[in-house]
């Protein structure tokens, strides 16, 4: 039987032997106490205080919280948030408004609305099917679709990703329609794990994707307290493949970040010998000097993308400009203020748009690199590779979070790691 082509990527340069394979990547993401993170979104989701609850990972450094209302405040001093909403005729009259909503990403699966699935788009547009107009409602009944809303976001998140300023939009046609009534209903549908922060009338021409000037992302990987203990063998990937055992209802771990590993790292023999002499522990300043030669800079991250339409892995499409990109250690907050909470690396990221699964990729493989005491341009080198095995697969998604959106030029003096 004719074995699969595919194997570990040939890196050419002389950190190639210390680098991890798809294989052990994979396992030293995953094997972390992943629930204390998600635990720690939770708290943030349902405090209901939006990006400036990130702040409080960073009490010893400088920082600049702000409430999302202020954040919204800029946009509505712009010209584009001046334009006429009211006095408008025929299907100009219709009611545009700005939803942001925070939501914990293990709790749902995704954004994006798929049949049999609870997710976030499916559960807003079934609260907001109440506020849909009479012409609507009856098109839908005509073709037997449940009445529901539309809801159109600044950018879909997958399974386990957590959001605390997401942004998505909602018209219609009926003038008595309040704020207040749709943040009612959105908030009923999902308490503590589906909160709406602010909502607001905004012009027709509002889109909460194309409007957006950049985009803010935060992960927190946790780190163990000894990582040279770690047992970093290769282990029988089928007791993996659903996640730690201890984990299981927690992790929620993709199938598609599994992947193929099995045909990806060549001879397993050959990797188990290998692995004993491989870094088991990477510096999180290295990290930061990895990702901080992204900023200014609009390159390609196709290799950085997965599961991306062909037609959108070439050229002008694959382009981000990287505003911020930092990393630094801290600690989860702890309940009892004697005790020390769980040591993270936190990587801030800010660009005008991200790919599929570009910022869980982007994270595996500074860590990778750091851990191989690759040069501080490994990443820039990588996005020149030919083959997206060149680059480590995606991080888990539990440790990703969509904090904010902008839509006036990006100030980093908002950012939070400095």
């Amino acid at each position: 039987m004719e074995t699969n082509a595919c194997v570990h990527y040939n890196h050419t340069d002389p950190h190639s032997s210390s680098r991890w394979t798809a294989r052990e990547s994979y396992q030293y993401m995953y094997a972390r106490p992943w629930h204390k993170v998600l635990a720690f979104y939770s708290q943030l989701v349902r405090s209901g205080d939006g990006a400036s609850s990130l702040s409080t990972l960073f009490f010893s450094e400088r920082h600049n919280t702000y409430h999302v209302t202020e954040e919204f405040q800029v946009f509505e001093d712009t010209k584009l948030a001046n334009a006429p909403i009211r006095d408008r005729k025929g299907r100009w009259a219709r009611l545009t408004f700005k939803i942001v909503v925070s939501y914990h990403g293990p709790s749902f699966d995704g954004w994006q609305k798929q049949p049999g699935l609870n997710t976030v788009q499916g559960l807003i547009e079934k609260g907001l099917g109440r506020f849909v107009d009479d012409k609507k409602a009856q098109q839908l009944r005509d073709r037997s679709l449940p009445v529901e809303g539309c809801a159109v976001v600044a950018g879909r998140t997958d399974k386990g990703v957590t959001a605390l300023q997401q942004v998505c939009s909602f018209y219609t046609w009926r003038k008595e329609v309040k704020c207040g009534e749709i943040e009612d209903a959105i908030n009923k549908l999902a308490p503590g794990k589906l909160r709406t922060l602010h909502i607001t009338e905004v012009p027709r021409v509002f889109h909460p994707n194309f409007s957006a000037k950049w985009r803010r992302y935060f992960y927190v990987f946790p780190l163990n307290e000894e990582e040279d203990e770690t047992d970093f063998s290769v282990k029988d990937l089928t007791s993996t493949a659903g996640g730690v055992d201890e984990e299981k209802e927690t992790m929620q771990f993709a199938e598609e970040d599994f992947g193929h590993l099995n045909m990806l790292d060549g001879d397993e023999d050959d990797n188990r010998y290998n692995a004993s002499s491989k870094p088991r522990t990477f510096s999180t300043s290295k990290v930061n000097k990895l990702l901080r030669q992204l900023e200014g800079k609009a390159l390609s991250y196709k290799m950085f993308a997965r599961d991306t339409k062909a037609s959108r892995s070439i050229g002008p499409p694959t382009e981000c400009f990287m505003f911020h990109a930092r990393a630094t250690e801290s600690r989860l907050p702890h309940a009892d203020e004697a005790c020390k909470g769980q040591r993270v690396m936190c990587v801030e990221l800010v660009a005008n748009r991200f790919l599929r699964k570009m910022v869980r990729v982007l994270v595996a493989t500074a860590i990778r690199e750091a851990a191989a005491g690759a040069d501080d341009d490994a990443l820039l080198k990588l996005v020149d590779a030919t083959c997206r095995r060149a680059t480590a697969p995606p991080a888990p998604p539990v440790g990703l979070c969509l904090v904010d959106v902008g839509y006036s030029g990006f100030n980093q003096d908002t950012c939070l790691i400095i």
